[in-house]
């Protein structure tokens, strides 16, 4: 399943890279959707900049983005940077008071407010206070019209953006008359981008992730994930069932189960359903060859550092082909894992005890003996990779 949104860039009077407006799509076709502004800027920001990031799809310039009146009244924008943020406010945007509290409150906390499509009415005057830009829609009036009103908000210190700019010649005129930014299909028209996102269940999943990975397990919280998911459930019971956990009595709820288990073996337990279940089954090999790794690092790990966590190095393992699995780039898949920092520095750069184990394991797949060898001089012990690989080969094999 994939988001999409489009970009239109912003460039300034010498042609160079301003910011983009962000603009919602819900499909390939380079449109604007049949839905309210509610729904756009909530999908918005739920769907790009919380997975992604704004920044990302900006490429680090700033984001001129759309904001309704309710969202921008229960203060939405502030989900997002100020930094990284242009709040545009549509011309149809119903004026009262609580709309512009929400725009004194948002211009206080550093963002900056742009008037979009303005259309010089003076009962905007009240907002220019708080606004940084002003965009004009050259299309809907003539230069004279601009040239009068830009005259009679002179006392503000204002940016002037020129939207719908088409030709040479209006670019142009629009320097002299004072503007500064420029958006049209002259420079470019917007650009598509998409994105794989997560589904609700495997939304869920994420969950599992970050408190398998939490520094202490909230029994509660994974009871009530575990409960509304059949499939979770009944793999808990029968991993209890066939595992050296299985006790004589019967187990009367999912959470005196996970007690059963113990916070070792339901971190794996919890670790190891969640990503099978984000591969939605389709790569067997690519998941053999991460449990393979999981348990080696696992292995290392208890052998080699004992103050490491053998759980985060057992992660490592497991999540350092999840780019693979889900046909996305490593760092962007991250971003919607909330995995430990230890445990993303080492998928990421290698960095640490947990990526020195993942880089020896990968080592040796490829059979970079030399390497294996260097590595292994680093830790107290010398490991003998070949007796922890096969044993890790085996455990693989009976988990799948």
């Amino acid at each position: 399943m994939y988001a999409y949104i489009a970009r239109q860039p912003i460039y300034d009077a010498n042609k160079t890279l301003y910011g983009y407006e962000l603009l919602f799509r819900d499909g390939e076709t380079n449109s604007f959707p049949n839905i309210d502004g509610d729904e756009a800027t909530s999908r918005l920001i739920t769907e790009h900049h919380l997975l992604v990031g704004v920044e990302t799809i900006t490429s680090g310039t700033l984001a001129f983005i759309n904001f309704s009146a309710e969202t921008l009244i229960h203060h939405f924008p502030t989900s997002i940077q100020a930094s990284s943020t242009v709040i545009e406010v549509l011309e149809t945007v119903p004026i009262s008071d609580e709309l512009l509290y929400a725009c004194r409150d948002l211009h206080a906390k550093g963002y900056q407010l742009a008037l979009d499509d303005h259309d010089f009415d003076p009962k905007w005057d009240v907002f220019l206070a708080y606004t940084t830009y002003i965009k004009v829609d050259i299309q809907q009036f003539n230069m004279l019209q601009i040239s009068k009103y830009i005259q009679r908000i002179q006392p503000y210190a204002i940016t002037l953006l020129a939207e719908r700019v088409e030709t040479a010649e209006q670019f142009e005129q629009l320097k002299l008359l004072g503007f500064s930014l420029f958006q049209g299909y002259w420079f470019a028209k917007p650009e598509m981008l998409k994105h794989k996102q997560l589904s609700s269940n495997q939304l869920t999943l994420v969950q599992l992730i970050s408190e398998a990975a939490a520094t202490e397990l909230d029994f509660d919280k994974l009871n009530a994930l575990v409960e509304r998911d059949l499939a979770l459930s009944y793999k808990l019971l029968r991993f209890i069932n066939n595992s050296a956990f299985a006790k004589q009595q019967p187990i009367e709820s999912l959470k005196l189960a996970m007690t059963y288990m113990g916070e070792t073996e339901l971190r794996k337990f919890l670790a190891l359903f969640a990503l099978s279940n984000l591969t939605n089954g389709n790569k067997d090999v690519l998941l053999m060859q991460s449990l393979v790794r999981a348990k080696c690092c696992e292995q290392l790990s208890m052998a080699h550092c004992p103050t490491d966590s053998p759980t985060l190095a057992f992660m490592t393992g497991l999540f350092s082909m999840v780019d693979s699995l889900l046909s996305m780039p490593m760092q962007q898949v991250l971003k919607q894992l909330p995995l430990p920092p230890s445990i993303t520095e080492a998928l990421l750069h290698g960095r640490g005890s947990l990526g020195r184990y993942l880089k020896m394991i990968i080592a040796y797949e490829e059979t970079d003996w030399s390497l294996v060898d260097n590595l292994a001089e680093k830790m107290t012990t010398q490991p003998d990779m070949a007796k922890i690989y096969q044993t890790a080969v085996v455990w693989a094999q009976e988990i799948l």
